[in-house]
């Protein structure tokens, strides 16, 4: 079964609400879904609109005529007495896509004419555009209403049948079908005009247009309508890369397109619309291949329990494996492979209880963070805990200096300790100095330099490290610390440094523990 697939990001999409496509925004898209993706046909505009609009389809019908794809450039016109007819022509195009009235209560309300007017100009209008030399398809405009009185639809279809018109479409207007009454209509359809080749425009607004496309392909329908990212017109189109995988994997059937290329199609419409694809958006939302929970890595390395038809790598993706409070050892132990990172049964419960800490401040660890924590859990377990802060409160308030309270263990014996600052980190440390100047008699090192990063990607917010040079006489080191806030980041930070410290009493950071 050969299914073909009209894309309307171009037109029906850009009457997403606060899009608006530039002429060459619109050409880069038209390309990228002809020649990349490999879609049968775009609809790139309405006739009549804009200034604009004329330049973009002169340029996508150019660019087109030049590569042999012109007859797979549509827009869409209205009967308006040849008007839309002269402003394609005037751009280059070929093909129409003319809008009539598919419900009688559309023709008689809107337009103010009986149905046997309407037809006729219909009638008049594709003969204007087959004398101008261009291919005509016909929407039927609320067809899914109209169906409610069928005999104005089959009226209207019968007048058209024999003149030349290539494509009936088929939409929902204001999607209001379910699969059962779609299947109930479009089968009417199908029985009446065996030979007909009809499209299905499906709207999302009930969501349940891939299941209505689903009920158009049981039909016997020919072609489907869809739209990048499922943008259009109120709650959208059937999106393109659902309907892709929807009908290869529920239907067996055959499409022309490229699905390694739907994902950067989806990143490039995103892009030029500033409507931004939800995390779970199907096939190419952010999170959609991302096993969270730690079983299912462990079913992945099982036979693959976990994983079903739809294979990241079919759409030029790949599997991830979600690091947070939800992660087991099977997570980590993937992401550790993929970044070629080895550590020992071990090393790998530490940091697995790290990165549970971690998930409890914040909602997920990305595979970007994973370097930065396993180093921080080595070197933590690296280092003898002489120093341990027992806990610690900072505060910040509007007019007042932010001040920290906390308690310390030192070589086995407690400090309490109560201070203010210029901030947060400042108030603890000033309360740090306090005890080991005043109570152990002891010097402290100076803050050489602070700096705090990010790990690398521009994906995650969730974790700082703050990298904190000391000098103590004559030798400077640095630690660092690890934590979704920055200034509990810098307290870890500095406890390491108080350990390292401890293990230089009195052996000059020999690495020779004193305690």
């Amino acid at each position: 079964m050969r299914i073909e697939i009209m894309d309307t990001t171009l037109r029906d999409g850009e009457q997403t609400s606060g899009v608006s496509f530039l002429p060459h925004e619109k050409l880069h898209i038209a390309k990228q879904l002809l020649r990349s993706v490999g879609v049968d046909r775009v609809e790139v505009a309405s006739a009549r609109v804009s200034q604009g609009e004329r330049q973009a389809v002169a340029d996508i019908c150019r660019w087109a005529a030049r590569h042999d794809m012109l007859e797979r450039v549509e827009v869409l016109g209205f009967v308006d007495g040849g008007i839309s007819i002269d402003w394609i022509k005037t751009c280059g195009g070929r093909v129409i896509n003319l809008l009539c009235k598919g419900s009688r209560r559309h023709c008689e309300l809107q337009l103010r004419k009986s149905p046997e007017q309407h037809v006729a100009d219909v009638l008049a209008e594709v003969q204007r555009a087959t004398a101008a030399g261009l291919s005509v398809n016909v929407y039927l405009e609320d067809w899914s209403n109209g169906m409610q009185e069928p005999e104005y639809v089959f009226a209207l279809v019968d007048a058209l049948t024999g003149t030349g018109v290539r494509r009936f479409m088929l939409p929902d207007t204001l999607g209001v079908l379910n699969p059962l009454l779609a299947q109930t209509y479009m089968r009417k359809m199908r029985r009446r005009y065996p030979n007909l080749h009809f499209d299905f425009h499906a709207h999302n607004d009930y969501d349940l247009a891939i299941a209505n496309v689903s009920a158009a392909v049981r039909c016997g329908f020919d072609g489907i309508h869809t739209a990048v990212n499922g943008l259009g017109e109120r709650a959208g189109n059937a999106p393109l890369s659902s309907v892709q995988a929807l009908l290869r994997d529920h239907f067996s059937a055959t499409t022309s397109v490229d699905e390694s290329r739907l994902y950067e199609t989806s990143r490039l419409v995103e892009s030029y619309s500033g409507i931004a694809v939800p995390a779970n958006r199907p096939i190419v939302g952010e999170n959609v291949f991302t096993q969270v929970a730690g079983v299912h890595a462990d079913g992945d390395n099982k036979s693959g329990l976990y994983c079903n038809a739809l294979l990241p790598e079919r759409f030029g993706r790949r599997r991830e494996y979600a690091l947070g409070k939800n992660s087991g050892k099977a997570n980590i132990l993937k992401n550790l492979e993929a970044l070629g990172l080895e550590i020992t049964a071990e090393q790998a419960r530490a940091v697995t209880q790290r990165i549970i800490e971690l998930g409890d401040k914040k909602e997920v660890v990305t595979p970007d963070d994973l370097p930065y924590i396993v180093s921080d859990v080595l070197r933590q377990s690296a280092a003898d805990n002489c120093v341990r802060l027992v806990s610690y409160l900072v505060t910040t308030a509007y007019g007042l200096k932010p001040t920290a309270s906390f308690r310390i263990e030192i070589n086995g014996k407690t400090y309490e300790a109560n201070a203010s600052g210029n901030g947060q980190y400042d108030a603890f440390m000033r309360g740090l100095r306090n005890i080991y100047e005043q109570e152990l008699h002891r010097d402290f090192p100076s803050l050489e330099g602070y700096y705090v990063t990010i790990p690398p990607g521009g994906r995650t917010d969730a974790l700082v490290q703050a990298v904190i040079t000391w000098r103590l006489g004559e030798k400077v080191f640095r630690t660092r610390g690890l934590d979704a806030d920055q200034t509990d980041a810098a307290i870890k930070a500095t406890v390491k440094m108080l350990n390292l410290l401890e293990d230089n009493v009195p052996n000059a950071l020999s690495g020779q523990s004193s305690c």
